[in-house]
């Protein structure tokens, strides 16, 4: 089998709003690099607050229409907005390989988890299905309902440009909501190939709306009044001030933030399993992924049965351009990344800890100019180092060694983040003491990435999370739905007079 179609599409890109592109106002543009080749693709255009009042306008005039359209026929717009992403996955797959970088596999996978999110929002029906409660007191029935909310907002990050939108919109939508989506500005087609297949799907004109840019987008998004809420997935820093911005304007808000994600290995574990789960974990996606295991605790004496065997597997990586088949690892998404990815490298070297498959310096054939680095593997990491502290984002693994179980928990459990983890051992006493005693929202047992599945949610804990709520899943319907209670009497025509107390069951 060959290599499959790239994309390669040059028309600048736009904005979508009320059901057709919209070509910006603004004369600010972006370029949007094809990572493996190093060369400018295309551009795209940053937004304004004139483009975000006219995106919210839409989805407001929208919303009345959509929000009392019956659940089931909001379904069966989904429904077919989900046999159009199956049958167009692979245009998406390469639009995703072009503009980020991933491997086409990977970018595949990304987008068969968007589809299962859309699975899961076809069954709105029964999810926003009420509790009722007969006869709470004499002649008195009480039951609630969801509604929704409005206009809400996304802003999702540029590593999973069509997985991580929808985690939103399709359960936005299917609650009743109209939608103004702000996609990432480094890989911004996956938004407007997925309008357009919604507006084929049937969904009506101005409820899926998409305004790309950058700063000035977010700022407009988050004062503009007629936006009830705003999920957010990126940095922690961002993070933190889209929630507390977003809460000072009086807006719901789901912000899910940075990582830094640790893998136990125990002595008992099966160490050719941890070297596979490990290998693939850190150096998938060039480790641009906010559940990427980024530190190994390696407990007891496995350190220096596990390190070697990493180091020689890293070193054979097979770095290429995305779309060729045979690719491990593709390119990072741009150079300002691959340069901090690298300057932490140094970092680690300055800090003292061992450098023992150092990526740095690679060149992939044909490709030259691309923004490549290869996979970086750190032993003997302390807690006290940047590399161990901070999110790099890149295919950098740390090594820390801890002597003992209960030390390998206190590392995790002290780290600022608490998004993902994984143990590897073939203990089941351990690995129920480390599911309930771990500090961290997602939680692996010989699992390396622990993504819940769409009906599950996904949300970290500490500084991975900012808000209540996880997203997608019950916990996403919950997010962009508010509970209404009704509590209802008929009363007898003989009127009975006015009631100066308090209801009580009686």
């Amino acid at each position: 089998m060959g290599a499959p179609e790239s994309f390669t599409g040059t028309t600048d890109v736009g904005h979508f709003i009320a059901g057709r592109p919209v070509a910006s106002t603004s004369a600010r543009k972006q370029a949007v690099y094809n990572p493996a080749t190093g060369k400018i693709a295309r551009q795209v255009a940053l937004g304004s607050a004139e483009e975000v009042n006219l995106a919210v306008a839409a989805a407001q005039a929208a919303f009345p229409a959509w929000a009392d359209t019956p659940p089931i026929r909001r379904a069966r717009v989904l429904n077919a907005f989900l046999a159009l992403l199956n049958e167009h996955k692979d245009t998406l797959a390469a639009m995703i390989t072009a503009e980020h970088g991933k491997v086409f596999t990977d970018a595949q996978g990304e987008v068969s988890r968007g589809i299962d999110i859309v699975e899961f929002a076809c069954g709105i029906p029964q999810l926003l299905k009420g509790d009722f409660t007969d006869q709470v007191s004499t002649g008195i029935d009480n039951w609630t309902l969801r509604q929704p909310l409005g206009v809400v907002a996304g802003i999702t990050p540029f590593n999973f440009p069509c997985m991580v939108p929808c985690w939103m919109f399709p359960v936005a939508i299917a609650c009743g909501n109209t939608f103004v989506l702000k996609p990432s500005e480094r890989d911004p087609s996956a938004s407007l190939f997925m309008a357009e297949l919604l507006k084929q799907a049937g969904l009506p004109d101005g409820v899926f709306n998409v305004v790309q840019g950058d700063k000035a987008v977010v700022d407009a998004l988050l004062a503009h009044p007629n936006v009830k809420a705003l999920s957010f997935v990126g940095s922690t820093p961002i993070a933190q001030y889209i929630y507390e911005t977003g809460a000072h304007h009086g807006k719901r808000v789901q912000a899910l933030g940075g990582a830094k994600n640790h893998m136990v290995v125990m002595p008992d574990a099966d160490i050719p399993q941890a070297v596979d789960a490990l290998i693939g974990a850190a150096y998938g996606s060039a480790g641009e992924r906010c559940m990427a295991i980024s530190v190994a605790v390696l407990v007891g004496d496995v350190a220096d049965k596990v390190v070697p065997l990493l180091a020689e597997r890293a070193k054979a990586l097979k770095i290429k351009n995305g779309m060729e088949l045979d690719a491990e690892m593709g390119p990072i998404v741009t150079r300002q990344a691959l340069e901090r990815i690298e300057d932490y490298i140094d970092v680690g070297t300055r800090e003292g800890a061992k450098l023992v498959v150092d990526g740095r310096g690679i060149r992939v054939p044909g490709h030259e100019d691309g923004f490549f680095t290869g996979g970086t593997l750190f032993d003997h990491v302390t807690p006290d180092m940047r590399i161990y502290k901070e999110e790099i984002f890149g295919p950098v693994l740390a090594c820390v060694r801890a002597k003992d179980f209960s030390e390998a928990v206190q590392l995790v459990n002290d780290h600022e983040y608490g998004n993902g983890v994984a143990c590897y051992t073939r203990d089941g006493h351990v690995a129920r003491e480390f599911a309930r005693r771990i500090q961290v929202g997602m939680v692996g047992i010989n699992v390396p990435i622990p993504v819940p599945m769409a009906w599950h949610g996904f949300g970290g804990w500490k500084r991975s999370l900012f808000g209540d709520m996880h997203a997608y899943g019950e916990e996403g319907v919950r997010f962009y739905t508010k509970q209404k209670s009704v509590m209802q009497r008929w009363h007898e025509s003989t009127a009975k007079g006015a009631e100066f107390v308090m209801p009580t069951a009686k």
